[in-house]
């Protein structure tokens, strides 16, 4: 699958900038293929690492569900925290 290059603009703090071009000199590699690189890799890098964030808020969320499969205590919790409030908010509003 062969995929068309797209021209790209961002803006390079100076000091990295300098950094590149002699990166690139020394290696005698282009600056455009140093940075695709670069951000290849930390694409990579950070997908990874996303990946297994997501991972443990699912494993945390399925164990919950699991806990308590029917919400039963959740809506228990909202039941107990409507009752616990000594106005009704709704009320407030006709009030004035």
């Amino acid at each position: 699958m062969s995929m068309s290059i797209k021209a790209t603009t961002f803006r390079i703090d100076p000091v990295v900038q300098t950094g590149l071009s002699r990166l690139s000199k020394i290696l005698g590699r282009p600056q455009n293929q140093l940075v695709n690189e670069a951000v290849r890799d930390f694409v990579a890098r950070r997908s990874r690492e996303v990946e297994m964030d997501l991972e443990v808020t699912l494993e945390a969320l399925r164990a919950y569900r699991q806990n308590d499969p029917n919400f039963e205590r959740a809506i228990e919790d909202y039941v107990d925290a409507e009752a616990s409030l000594k106005e009704d908010p709704s009320r407030e509003s006709q009030k004035r």
